[in-house]
């Protein structure tokens, strides 16, 4: 019997915990609006800080009793409780999700972590195989594949109605590093910035792996190889904060992917658009309850969230009716209950609904892969590289 609504709306709450996210993290907050917007998780332990005091101050601030200085002593210890945490999830900055992740992974504990999944390609594949091996469930949270128009891209690329794919276009421009405001000491682009911390790509890595997981998730298609020009036209900036990447897949069709965050005017650009062999599609994440669909030789029309005419797939990502905005955090939520769906699942010893579907391992060494054939590329003057999975 595959696990229900019913089934899950009669569980337990999942015993969450959090690392990372404390006082000054914007990540951290909203993982933590979207665990509660379904009332399936209860967020119960925390090492918000590497620094104690900090990690105390912010587990008071959310009401959380049990802190923790150390995340390895968080995991040791919430392991050995009756009533220790189920599920974790991850909001540090990219070189700590590793090491984090590791101390879960070998004590059975769910893991939510945000993207991209490491810092490195190395360490990106070693955990991979702790996970595969430790058989928890292993969320990655690129929580633009939660919307619920996203579902309906790929329900008609899935049905055929687009055709044969042929082209792949997708960007992702922002302007919040169009100046050096990491020399200012804001903490989101302090770390972003500082390849220490964020890993060899910058923009690639903070945007352009969403473009990149959002684009495959929609067509459906592998990568075969890919040209990558970056840049950082911030002087002094140590990652990149511009790319462009073209993209050839394994199928023949050709793709294109623009990330951006030196894009003036611009506040969080994210658009895709799929062309077949009978039409094509276009949706944009700023107003993203709408879907465009441009059918060969007909009329052009448009979806939109809980209207006419979309399929079973949008709809169970959909809370409110037609005409009110979802977004963001409901995206973002969307990922968390799909997590929740298969936790339950496992604990229950349910079979999983194969209609439940959120990124995971599997996405996050093709993200992380796709940073690492970027920055080989561009290093090769653009030349033509494959992905290193």
């Amino acid at each position: 019997m595959a696990i229900t609504a019913a089934h899950v709306a009669r569980a337990p709450r999942i015993r969450l915990g959090m690392v990372g996210g404390g006082r000054g993290a914007f990540i951290g907050a909203v993982h933590r609006i979207a665990s509660r917007i379904d009332d399936q998780y209860e967020l119960v332990a925390g090492c918000f800080s590497s620094d104690a005091d900090r990690a105390a101050a912010s587990a008071a601030d959310l009401g959380v009793a049990r802190s923790y200085a150390s995340f390895a002593d968080m995991a040791m210890r919430e392991a050995r409780r009756k009533d220790g945490i189920e599920a974790v999830a991850i909001v540090t900055p990219n070189h700590m999700h590793a090491p984090v992740a590791m101390q879960f992974l070998k004590r059975g504990i769910h893991v939510i972590c945000d993207k991209p999944l490491t810092h490195n390609l190395a360490e990106a594949k070693k955990l991979a195989k702790a996970a595969n091996a430790s058989g928890v469930v292993f969320a990655l949270t690129h929580n633009y594949t939660g919307y619920p128009m996203i579902r309906q891209a790929k329900a008609l690329v899935d049905s055929d109605a687009l055709g044969d794919i042929r082209l792949v276009q997708v960007e992702y421009a922002q302007d919040w590093l169009a100046e050096p405001v990491e020399q200012t000491g804001q903490k989101q682009a302090d770390w972003r910035t500082d390849p220490a911390r964020s890993g060899a790509g910058g923009a690639t890595g903070d945007i352009g792996t969403h473009a990149f997981n959002l684009a495959n998730f929609v067509s459906g298609l592998t990568l075969d190889s890919l040209s990558a020009d970056l840049q950082s036209f911030v002087a002094g900036r140590r990652v990149d904060d511009n790319a462009h990447v073209l993209l050839r897949y394994t199928s023949g069709a050709r793709g294109m992917l623009w990330c951006s965050q030196v894009a003036s005017g611009l506040e969080n650009g994210l658009k895709l658009r799929v062309f077949g062999t009978k039409a094509g599609l276009a949706w944009e994440q700023e107003n993203p309850n709408y879907l465009n669909v441009t059918p060969l030789g007909a009329p052009p029309y448009r979806l939109s969230r809980g209207g006419a005419g979309t399929a079973e797939a949008a709809a169970r990502m959909t809370r409110i009716p037609a005409g009110h905005p979802e977004g963001y955090l409901e995206g973002f939520a969307n990922i968390y209950a799909e997590a929740a769906r298969a936790i339950i699942a496992r604990r229950d010893g349910v079979a999983l609904d194969s209609a439940v579907t959120f990124p995971g391992l599997h996405e996050g060494l093709e993200g992380v892969a796709f940073v690492d054939a970027c920055v080989r590329s561009s290093a090769r003057n653009a030349a033509w590289v494959k992905l290193a999975l």
